[in-house]
Order: C-alpha cells, then structure tokens, then sequence
C-alpha cells in the first residue's frame, strides 16, 4: 500500500471511530487526562443510557482505531487520548484550509505597523487635505 493510501486509510479509520457522538462524548471525557473504564462507563450510563457492555465496545473501536490507549493499573484498566491519532486527522483537514489566510493576515499586520510609524513620525501623514473653497 503506498504511504498516500495508508495514511488515507488512517483517517478513515480515526474518522469511523468518532463518527459516533458516544465515542466522541468519551474522547471529551477523557480530555488530557487518565480515566477509569469505570469512569467511563458510569459517564456513557449517566449521559446516555448505554450499559457497561455497549461502552466497553465503544471503547473497543476506539481502542482498534487507535484514538485511545489503555494500561493496567492493579484491577483498573486506565484509558487516555493517544494525541498522535488525532493529529492525523488534523494534518487532513490542513489540506482544506486556505492557504493564504495566515500570510494575509500577517501581511495587514504589518502594514498597520507601518501607517502607525509613519503617523508617529508625522502626524499629518496620511491625512486627507482639506478642499479649499474658490
């Protein structure tokens, strides 16, 4: 597979997984920090209605899509967002964004820096002179 289909087959698997908004709702949940499976189930329960089992799924396709990752700790299972996965989808979407927006925006910046110079050294500079009546 050559390395354009591989990372396109990459966002679609990070994409397939957070198309359902439950899996997106964990993903919020789980923020920049470690959560219990616990936590976690009791979150999808509160919030949503589903059981232990339907989470433990949802975290399983997360899991396979490598949005999240999971350690032991004791009896625990602790979940946390695997920031390199959602970087992918990022990278994708830069693709879409106007190239231009950024450098325009810079470029504004600096030629009201300059007006701004030249009215500090001049402050007639710029200024509209007056039409005088004849």
């Amino acid at each position: 597979m050559s390395t354009v289909r591989a990372g396109a087959a990459r966002v679609d698997t990070v994409l397939a997984a957070l198309a359902e908004p439950v899996r997106r709702r964990l993903l919020e949940h789980l923020g920049d920090d470690e959560r219990t499976a616990g936590e976690l189930v009791a979150a999808a329960g509160d919030e949503f209605g589903i059981s232990q089992p339907a989470t433990s799924q949802h975290l399983r396709v997360l899991r396979g899509a490598g949005v999240v990752t999971v350690r032991p700790d004791g009896p625990r299972r602790l979940y946390r967002v695997e920031p390199q996965a959602l970087s992918v989808v990022e990278d994708w979407l830069t693709g879409f964004l106007d190239p231009f927006a950024q450098p325009l925006d810079a470029l504004e910046t600096e030629l009201a820096r300059g007006r701004r110079e030249v009215r500090r050294r001049d402050p007639s500079a710029g200024q509209v002179p007056e039409k005088s009546a004849s």
